[in-house]
């Protein structure tokens, strides 16, 4: 059963004064005429323009290629999915029956349309300045990770060239376990390294992906006891 709406208003942050947008905006167009799609189309424009400008600001000496190439590594399918399941999106997605029965609140594609539609909706509601704050809120992490430096290296990389720097062994992935059907599997991977004494479990649908997931984890570990 889909989870009330306001529910996930108040996870966001948000407050709607008119509920009927937020309900369109997590709206399938699988589960009716009255659906997202008009929103995403919205959301897609106000989030671009927002990250673009955030972008020009916080590097001024970047040229237009690697603005584009920056604003393209957050604002894409994945990274909207990712923040999408960071708050539980899927349980509030109005979706057909066939998209209900195929795992469509567990698709990227869904979940990213879905996000995007919700700042369409906020826009419609609330006006482009809330919005806007409300969408840099949201990426503040993103944000504050990306430099022109590793902004197009991913958390496996970026863990290997580290280990490296120190002739340090390179770590150990291990496959922890597997869940779902063929379509729609979920995979769980495990990251060790001499450098810290915990492991960390990844998990994504794809065993690339876990791997990702699990350096990122083994990362953020390392950068703290650095600061310590």
């Amino acid at each position: 059963m889909t989870k009330d709406p306001e529910v996930l208003a108040k996870k966001l942050g948000l407050s709607f004064d008119e509920p009927k947008w937020l309900r369109m905006a997590l709206t399938h167009r699988s589960a009716g005429a009255s659906n997202n799609e008009r929103l995403e189309y919205l959301g897609d424009s106000i989030l671009g323009f927002v990250i673009a400008h955030k972008l020009y600001d916080m590097f001024p000496e970047a040229s237009e290629g690697d603005l584009s190439r920056l604003r393209a590594s957050l604002v894409n399918q994945t990274s909207l999915a990712e923040l999408a399941r960071e708050h539980s999106l899927g349980d509030y997605l109005i979706l057909g029956s066939g998209e209900l029965k195929s795992g469509g609140y567990r698709r990227d594609s869904i979940l990213s349309d879905a996000l995007e539609a919700i700042m369409g909706a906020l826009l419609k509601d609330q006006g482009i300045e809330f919005c806007k704050d409300w969408v840099l809120n949201l990426f503040s992490k993103k944000l504050t990770d990306i430099n022109l430096n590793n902004w197009n290296k991913d958390p496996k990389t970026l863990l290997q060239e580290l280990l490296q720097s120190r002739k340090i062994e390179l770590p150990s992935y291990d496959l922890v376990k597997m869940t779902g059907a063929a379509h729609e599997q979920m995979f769980s991977v495990k990251c060790i390294t001499v450098l810290s004494d915990h492991s960390c479990v990844g998990t994504g649908v794809s065993r690339k992906k876990a791997e990702q997931a699990a350096a990122e984890q083994m990362l953020k570990i390392i950068n703290k006891k650095k600061k310590k």
